[in-house]
C-alpha cells in the first residue's frame, strides 16, 4: 500500500468550538432513513460510523464530528441524508450494521472512526466496491475503495510527557489507555519517553481500561493511582478518560492544596479540568496532546469531492501538518516547560529524536 503525506494551510483550520447541539439524537434516529435524494445528485455527501465512545465523547469521535460538521458548512450542506451524518455505535456488533445503513443511504464517503471499526470496513468495503470508505487510525490493506488515515500519536505523547516529567513533584506519573493495543501503546511510548528524557528519576505506570466507554472505570482508576501518590494522570482512553477528569475534579475539590493532574487527549480538554473550590475557579488540565481528527475528516473529504480520493492509500499526519501538537491552553505549564517543549518539538521534527511506537518492556 502506497503511504503519502499531506500538509495543509493553517489557515483552514477549524473553529475549535464547533457547537454539538445541533447534532441532533443520533444512533437510532439516522438508521434506516433513505432521504428524497433530490439534491443528492448535486452534492458530495459525507457520513460517519462512531465506535462505542459516542458523538459527545469530548475526545476522538466529537473532532471527527467537528470536522465533517465544517466539511458540511463550507459546502452549504445539511445534516441528513442529503447532506453530512453521524451514526453512533452503541457496542461493537453495531459496526457492519451502521456501515451498511450509510451505504444504503447513498452516502458519497463513509468514516469509519477508530480502529475498532477495521474489520467491519474491511468486510462491508469488499461487499461494496462501488462505495467510499475512509478508516482512522488503521490502515486497510488490499482495498482500492478504502482510504487509510493515521496519526503520529507518539510525537505528541512525547511533548505532553515533557510537561508532565518538568511539573510532577512526586516523581510519579500515571497513563490510563482505552486499551492494551498497538495504537494506544503509541501513546503510552511517547510519553514514556518524554517523561524520561527530562526527568529520569520519575517512574510512569501504565494501565489499560479495556475499554473507551466507560468512566467509571476511569474514575475507580484513577482514584487508585492518586491515592498511590501519582500527581499527574496522562489518559488516552476516550470517554473513559472522562471519569479520570471527574476523580480529580473531587480530589482538588476536598484538598484544595493536593497536586492533581490530568493530562487531556484529541482535543484541548481544558474545559473538562474546570472545578471551583471554595468559591474559585480552578482547573486541574495540566495540557492536551491534540490530535486534529477534525482537519484529518474534512481534507479527506475534500480531496474526494474534488476527485482525488486518495483510495489503497495511508495519510499519516503529524507535527509537521500541525495535526499533533500539544494544546494552545497553557495556563498551568511554567515558562521553563513551555520552552522545554517548543525545543523538544523541534529535534522531534529535525530528526534529532526518534520517538519509540511501544513502552519499556513491550
Amino acid at each position: 500500500m502506497k503511504r503519502r503525506k499531506f500538509g495543509f494551510a493553517m489557515s483552514a483550520i477549524l473553529a475549535a468550538g464547533t457547537i454539538l447541539g445541533a447534532c441532533g439524537g443520533g444512533g437510532e434516529e439516522e438508521k434506516g432513513q433513505e432521504g428524497n435524494g433530490s439534491e443528492k445528485d448535486d452534492k458530495f455527501t459525507v457520513a460517519m460510523v462512531t465506535d462505542v465512545g459516542g458523538v459527545d465523547d469530548k475526545s476522538f469521535n466529537q473532532s471527527a464530528w467537528e470536522g465533517l460538521q465544517e466539511f458540511g458548512k463550507e459546502n452549504d450542506l445539511e445534516k441528513g441524508t442529503d447532506g453530512y451524518n453521524y451514526i453512533q455505535s452503541k457496542s461493537d456488533a453495531d459496526y457492519k450494521t451502521n456501515l451498511n445503513t450509510a451505504v444504503r443511504n447513498k452516502f458519497d464517503l463513509i468514516y469509519g472512526i477508530g480502529y475498532k471499526l477495521q474489520p467491519a470496513i474491511e468486510e462491508v468495503a469488499k461487499q461494496r466496491k462501488d462505495s467510499q470508505f475512509a478508516i482512522v487510525d488503521s490502515v486497510v490493506e488490499g482495498a482500492d475503495n478504502v482510504a487509510s488515515i493515521t496519526f503520529k500519536e507518539h510525537e505528541g505523547s512525547f511533548l505532553v510527557g515533557v510537561a508532565a516529567g518538568l511539573s510532577t513533584k512526586s516523581n510519579k506519573i500515571g497513563f490510563i489507555g482505552g486499551t492494551d493495543s498497538d495504537l494506544i501503546n503509541k501513546f503510552a511510548a511517547g510519553f514514556e519517553a518524554g517523561v524520561k528524557a527530562v526527568n529520569p528519576e520519575a517512574s510512569v505506570k501504565i494501565e489499560y481500561a479495556g475499554a473507551f466507554d466507560k468512566a467509571d472505570k476511569g474514575q475507580q482508576m484513577a482514584s487508585a493511582m492518586y491515592s498511590s501518590g501519582i500527581d499527574t494522570i496522562y489518559h488516552a482512553a476516550g470517554a473513559t478518560g472522562n471519569g479520570v477528569f471527574t476523580e480529580a475534579k473531587n480530589l482538588k475539590q476536598k484538598n484544595p492544596d493536593k497536586d492533581v493532574w490530568v493530562i487531556g487527549v484529541d482535543r484541548d480538554q481544558a474545559e473538562e479540568g474546570k472545578v471551583t473550590v471554595d468559591g474559585k475557579e480552578q482547573n486541574v488540565t495540566l495540557t492536551s496532546m491534540v490530535k486534529r481528527v477534525d482537519i484529518a475528516v474534512k481534507d479527506l473529504a475534500d480531496q474526494a469531492k474534488d476527485g482525488k480520493f486518495p483510495g489503497g492509500e495511508v495519510t499519516e499526519y503529524g507535527l509537521d501538518d500541525n495535526a499533533i501538537s500539544i494544546a494552545p491552553t497553557q495556563d498551568n505549564l511554567s515558562d521553563e516547560v513551555k520552552k522545554a517543549v517548543e525545543e523538544w518539538t523541534e529535534k522531534i521534527k529535525n530528526g534529532e529524536v526518534e520517538v519509540p511506537l511501544k513502552p519499556e518492556g513491550k
